[in-house]
């Protein structure tokens, strides 16, 4: 397929200073007849499609008018958002086929199991249609509306001759919240007389924007991780039915025209099969002719790729499916201004619908080249595995039973077989305790997911991204792993996941203890702290009652307790369960090592803690910070925006995060304010280029490595990939830890798996113990790094803290809670929060 596609020119659809009235014979294909039985969208929710942005609430209630008026739609709620907006799915296809509908989809699922070879001539085709997964991409669930009254209404034999052969799902929000917020924004902004200028306050949204679910998460990342409620819904019902076709429609800048895929052909992940490429070019080209016909531009096979599985456009690859992503011009508003003339709401919506309509067409053209495409797919990857010395994974963390559940919890919705550890074992010199342990076979229905999600991968045929180049889990999670030959550990299936569970071992009159390590214990703490109780941290290790504690242990003594002995009993069991730890009660303060009554325990004290949001600041990295402790650790979090920081009295709060920056979001008059935060006691936590603006600002002394890369031989047309190449756009490295630093309290090994996605380089200080983690000689475990910046990375350090008055300013170069599943390392955020006056 040729990469740029050019149309006739098209003279853009748009309303006059009047606003002529729109009509949905815009949108919809002529010559057939509709039912009028079935309600336009304009019957219901008050307006036609394009002349205002629909709101959640209105596409939910015209999508479930849909399903009552027209025997071809079903619909289910499969949950709810953070904002409790319901996950809706449609099914559609003929009444006949609704009867049968179980039937169909177990066939289908079949067609995928045990080497079938089951007939395809008169099986339908599974086509998953979703829009607008970025709220601030509206013309996909917009179109949504069109497309769903044509696929109820539409009349005739070719119709009818469609659906009989195929069964739609259709997904009308990936992303309600974030529609939802965009749409307020988009109608509160719009004018009677349409402004198109590009500054106008329509296309400048006021920050976060509604691209992000509540949490501010992209969710076009998350079809790997599923950490969102809206991914686990959907990825719930990919799993239920392995769709042939999966759409993803989206929205890019303005000034952009259609694109559809194939990607760039050099950018796509090796575990996808060649042929999963060629069917979608030839996918492509019904879209090229449709768009076509209606004079809309368009390109393909460059700008987008297919590597990070954990986008809805390459998630299905590795399934067996094909993912096709779309990416329409945005208006960002009614009307604007761009470089191919008026570009409206309307002409975005009717390319998608355009889009949407062209895809069904050519899964029934292909309809058994697809599935047969789908069951040779499973095929050739069951006898795979059966060739692979490799048999299974073993996987966990002696001393963190709750990460390796969640990665197991992660693998289950991916409907992975997951056995339990049988014995405790030593493999390589780990160890992996029953328990806190798994075994993943490499016997699966699909290994190659599996694959996908273990692997490092460090060579790769082109050294650009679109999204990141590594995301293997257990390096996420911080975990142990060890590929086996046999499956001779592995215990029971484990047919659901069990809840976890937390104990306290007995009544204590003493004292109660609990190490660090546990992924909860943050949650423990805070609750404890919050209660009023008086606990300590070991700053050193020791042994009581035959158990060896680790740096970071926590101590609750019994005596001089808000709470009595029973009371305090009863109030840790709770905690307990809730956080899923084991809470020893012990009756001794007399240890092999520090005493429990030792100046080497710390107190800790209550936190009120802080974050600065608004313009300036990157959404994702506060949101990801706010979901942290807003979901996982039960922390209140206060969110104080730029905008109005200047008022505030900072006195109440003994820490504030700023997350990543760009731009001027930080000006002097903050810089001063928070400099006196600090020198009063409070302790200042910065993240990624935040390190340069504290450096500058001397909040801390810093030295940075820089590089002096000049380009030589590159010709112009080469100058983006010369610089892009350069990106460290997202992969993963290793680094060594001082276990006996505040900083690594928790941490069982000596070293660790760093998420990063920046080139800020730190030199170590002179002080060997001022630098407690510091990258390794040979830092690369997984993902792309240029060999200019790896130079730079190695012997560097992602950490650093140091005093200005009588408090703290810590910086990290690196994101430590990356997209919600980089549970490995959020305990170092955690750690800079309760420890950092030990720094």
């Amino acid at each position: 397929m040729k990469k740029i596609f050019l149309a006739l020119v098209f003279t853009t659809y748009f309303y006059s200073s009047a606003q002529q009235e729109l009509d949905l014979n815009y949108y919809l294909p002529q010559g057939i007849t509709y039912d009028a039985s079935i309600p336009t969208p304009k019957e219901v929710i008050g307006h036609e499609v394009g002349e205002w942005h629909v709101t959640h609430d209105k596409l939910m209630f015209y999508m479930q008018t849909l399903a009552k008026s027209s025997e071809r739609i079903t619909i289910e709620n499969r949950g709810e958002t953070f904002e409790g907006r319901p996950l809706l799915l449609l099914t559609i296809t003929t009444p006949d086929n609704h009867k049968n509908i179980d039937k169909i989809r177990e066939e289908h699922i079949a067609l995928t199991e045990n080497a079938s070879n089951g007939d395809t001539t008169n099986m339908p085709i599974i086509v998953y249609q979703g829009f607008s997964i970025h709220g601030n991409e509206p013309s996909g669930a917009n179109a949504g509306l069109a497309y769903a009254y044509y696929l109820a209404a539409a009349q005739g034999p070719e119709i009818e001759e469609m659906l009989s052969d195929m069964v739609i799902l259709m997904d009308p929000a990936y992303n309600p919240d974030g529609l939802q917020r965009f749409a307020y924004w988009a109608n509160t902004n719009k004018s009677i007389n349409l402004v198109a200028d590009n500054n106008e306050r329509e296309y400048h949204e006021v920050w976060p924007g509604g691209r992000t679910n509540h949490y501010w998460f992209d969710m076009n990342r998350d079809w790997l991780p599923v950490q969102l409620p809206e991914s686990r819904a959907r990825i719930e019902s990919f799993h239920k039915w392995l769709p042939n076709i999966l759409t993803d429609h989206h929205e890019m800048g303005t000034n952009s025209t259609f694109f559809f895929q194939p990607g760039e052909p050099t950018r796509v992940h090796p575990l996808t099969p060649k042929i999963n490429q060629e069917l979608t070019a030839e996918i492509g080209t019904y879209h090229a002719k449709a768009l076509d016909k209606i004079g809309s531009l368009y390109y393909s096979e460059e700008g987008y790729d297919d590597y990070y599985y954990g986008k809805g456009s390459t998630f299905p690859d590795v399934n067996g499916s094909i993912g096709i992503l779309f990416e329409q011009g945005s208006s960002r508003g009614h009307v604007q201004e761009s470089e191919n003339g008026l570009l409206t709401f309307p002409f975005t919506i009717r390319n998608q619908f355009t889009t949407a309509l062209s895809t069904i067409e050519a899964a029934t053209n292909m309809r058994e080249k697809i599935l047969n495409y789908q069951k040779k797919f499973y095929q050739d990857i069951k006898n795979e595995a059966a060739r692979s010395k490799t048999k299974g994974i073993v996987f966990g963390d002696s001393k963190d039973g709750a990460k390796a559940w969640h990665l197991a919890e992660i693998l289950e919705r991916h409907k992975m077989k997951i056995h339990a550890l049988a014995n405790d074992v030593t493999i390589n010199g780990k160890k992996y305790a029953k328990g806190k342990s798994y075994v993943i076979p490499m016997d699966q229905k699909n290994p190659r997911l599996v694959k996908a999600m273990f692997e490092k991968r460090t060579t790769f045929t082109d050294s650009l991204f679109y999204d990141i180049s590594a995301w293997t889990f257990p390096l996420a999670f911080n975990i142990d792993y060890a590929e086996v030959g046999s499956l001779s550990n592995a215990g029971a299936r484990i047919d659901k996941l069990p809840a976890l569970e937390g104990v306290v071992s007995a009544k204590s009159n003493y004292a109660y203890l609990f190490e660090w390590n546990e992924y909860y214990t943050p949650k423990a703490l805070h609750a404890i702290i919050e209660k009023g109780l008086r606990a300590k941290v070991a700053k050193s290790p020791f042994t009581l009652e035959g158990k060896t504690y680790d740096y970071g242990t926590i101590m609750v003594p019994v005596q001089n307790q808000d709470l009595n002995a029973s009371e305090l009993h009863a109030f840790l069991v709770g905690i307990a369960k809730k956080s899923n730890l084991t809470i020893t009660g012990v009756g001794t303060g007399l240890t092999r090592g520090i005493d429990l009554g030792s100046n080497d325990f710390d107190p800790i004290k209550k936190q009120k803690i802080a974050i600065l949001v608004g313009d300036g600041i990157r959404s994702y990295d506060a949101g990801e910070i706010w979901h942290l402790f807003d979901t996982r650790y039960n922390i209140e979090l206060t969110k104080i925006d730029l905008g109005y920081f200047s008022s505030v009295d900072l006195n109440k709060y003994t820490d504030i995060i700023i997350p990543s920056a760009y731009g001027n979001a930080l000006n002097k008059n903050y810089s001063e304010k928070l400099k006196d935060w600090v020198k009063d006691g409070g302790t200042l936590i910065g993240y990624r280029n935040v390190a340069e603006w504290f450096n500058k600002n001397e909040f801390m002394k810093l030295k940075f490595k820089k590089d002096t890369l000049i380009a030589k031989n590159i010709a112009f047309d080469q100058k983006r990939d010369f610089s892009g190449a350069q990106v460290t756009g997202g992969a993963i490295f290793e680094a060594r830890l001082d276990r006996s630093h505040p900083i690594n309290f928790g941490y069982k090994n000596d070293n660790i798996a760093l998420f990063r996605n920046t080139n800020v380089y730190i030199v170590p200080d002179e002080d060997s113990y001022n630098n407690p983690i510091t990258y390794t000689n040979s830092p690369l475990l997984s993902g792309y790094i240029s060999e200019e910046n790896l130079e730079l990375l190695k012997g560097s350090v992602p950490f650093q803290v140091q005093r200005l008055g009588k408090g703290r300013v810590i910086a990290f170069t690196d994101n430590t809670n990356f997209r919600a599943f980089w549970y490995g390392t959020n305990k170092l955020l955690m750690n800079a929060i309760f420890f950092g006056e030990m720094m």
